[in-house]
């Protein structure tokens, strides 16, 4: 069985943080926290427990069904932007609000390009473009 993979993520309510770099909030007032997040290439975004929900300030814009490994439903909460920031990279997503702790999703690992390195379970760069996180768009 793979182990998991487990990472120092920090993550930023990005409402927040346009508003302090127009200058209409005090950098002080930013929401963060850092916390440790479990990569699931499994999961498709970032997933983030009500608590971290709260801590940030997000609001909750609208509702996504989403399926379980089971193969059950539920109906959960999608929020603001969130700015995920891990090794460095960083990337603006939505979260999906359900759990008790950080799920990383392969959709953020592709948009900071980082490779899940299975033998040593960490998080690597893209040995394609190891000092930056590179697009890709076709």
């Amino acid at each position: 069985m793979m182990g998991s993979v487990r990472v120092k993520v920090k993550l930023k309510n990005a409402i927040d943080e346009a508003l302090v770099s127009r200058g209409l909030l005090a950098p002080g007032l930013l929401r963060e926290c850092e916390t440790e997040g479990l990569v699931d290439t499994g999961a498709v975004s970032l997933v983030i427990p009500p608590q971290i929900v709260e801590q940030l300030g997000l609001r909750i814009r609208g509702q996504r069904v989403a399926q379980y490994a089971n193969g059950s439903e539920e109906t959960i909460g999608v929020t603001e932007p969130v700015i995920v920031e891990c090794q460095g990279r960083e990337t603006v997503v939505e979260a999906l609000v359900v759990g008790n702790e950080v799920l990383i999703g392969q959709v953020v690992l592709e948009q900071i390009d980082l490779l899940v390195d299975c033998r040593n379970q960490r998080l690597i760069p893209n040995p394609e473009h190891p000092d930056y996180p590179v697009a890709i768009i076709k």
